[in-house]
């Protein structure tokens, strides 16, 4: 297995679909982007991707991925952002409930 492989392998997969009303989009949009901008800064922050569906029949309309190189620059980075959140005063779940929106959030390793 070459390097890369290797450091794939290695990597944490944070996907969160997100069933988002069009009344919404524009709020909920704007906090993704806040919160994408803060994640490419952390250390080991791989890949950042924010999706929106586009065909087919689905109830989740918009995807994050985002890849960590490791367990750690993940458990670092939800330590940062919990820190930005709690500065802030920002509770996503409070804010996803007044949107109407349902989330659907989850960890993934990729498989050998």
């Amino acid at each position: 297995m070459n390097a890369p492989a290797q450091a794939k392998n290695a990597s944490v997969f944070r996907i969160d679909s997100f069933a988002v009303p069009a009344e919404a989009r524009d709020a909920f949009m704007a906090q993704v982007q806040d919160t994408k901008d803060f994640l490419d800064q952390q250390r080991g922050c791989l890949q950042n991707l924010v999706l929106e569906h586009h065909s087919g029949a689905e109830r989740f309309n918009v995807v994050t991925v985002v890849e960590w190189e490791s367990e750690a620059a993940f458990a670092n980075a939800k330590t940062a952002m919990m820190e930005k959140r709690g500065m802030s005063g920002f509770d996503p779940a409070q804010f996803l409930s007044a949107l109407g929106i349902e989330a659907n959030m989850s960890n993934y390793a990729a498989v050998p």
